[in-house]
């Protein structure tokens, strides 16, 4: 007998990575750094732990990734600053030290626990100081060279090899530590280090602009889920999630183009 999850973990999450990779071809780094702040890992393992694991686990593990969102801002603005600071040390140096900014992070939200209209709030405030001070680089002339089609092949390998770890790991984890790490960057580091290899620091800065300023939709997503998950089922929950992100994705969008 098929696992049907199994099946929807193993084809669903790299198609989405594909769909996010080809349109990054086709519109640029920044616009790139926008899209791939959409939940798409994320989501799917929220979903398959919800399936797996029940609703209040789900619901739990949504409040984590809310908190998550403000570990991923610190890594992008780590980041950003030190590919920009430290141009000469090259691309593995802002990647590291900005994915130890994400555990440091994470390591602290592991002993909060809030409901999840406070940490929703709290991860808003959070993103726009967060925004505010990011380096804000002026666009470059000319386009980036398309993505290769290997490296697309890798992030859509790393991005499912994360969902199946996650909620694979989720007994052992708990719904508040598969949460944090649920967001855990790892398509926009791949995304920001490939960037920062083909066309240096800026542009690979540019990209980690965007995807902060794009966090505001799976923090409303995940608000969404973890506080109707359990009263109204997996499908209404994730239903009124979905609706709601094109929404939100579009006012961030706003908010990002006059800086294109």
């Amino acid at each position: 007998m098929f696992d049907v999850t199994l099946l929807l973990k193993i084809f669903l999450v790299p198609a989405l990575i594909l769909i996010a990779s080809l349109a990054g071809n086709r519109w640029g780094p920044v616009v790139s750094g926008w899209l791939v702040s959409l939940p798409f890992t994320s989501a799917p393992v929220i979903l398959f732990l919800a399936i797996d694991q029940g609703k209040a686990f789900a619901s739990s593990a949504s409040v984590g990734v809310i908190l998550g969102l403000a570990s991923i801002t610190f890594f992008a603005f780590a980041y950003s600053w030190l590919a920009l600071r430290c141009k000469g040390a090259g691309w593995p140096y802002p990647l590291l030290l900005g994915s130890g900014a994400f555990f440091l992070l994470t390591f602290v939200f592991v002993g909060i626990s809030l409901p999840p209209s406070a940490a929703f709030a709290g991860v808003v405030l959070f993103l726009i100081l967060a925004y505010r001070f990011l380096p804000n680089t002026p666009s470059e002339a000319g386009s980036s060279p398309p993505v290769a089609q290997w490296e697309i092949a890798f992030r859509m390998v790393a991005a499912t090899a994360l969902v199946l770890l996650i909620t694979q790991a989720s007994t052992a984890l708990g719904p508040r530590l598969s949460g944090l790490l649920t967001p855990f960057p790892v398509y926009v580091s791949v995304l920001a280090s490939s960037t920062y290899r083909l066309n240096g620091p800026v542009p690979a800065a540019q990209l980690v602009r965007g995807a902060t300023l794009g966090l505001f939709t799976p923090a409303v997503f995940f608000l969404i889920v973890s506080t109707t998950i359990v009263q109204l089922g997996i499908e209404s929950s994730f239903g009124l999630a979905i609706a709601a992100t094109p929404l939100t994705h579009a006012f961030a969008y706003r908010l990002l183009k006059p800086e294109r």
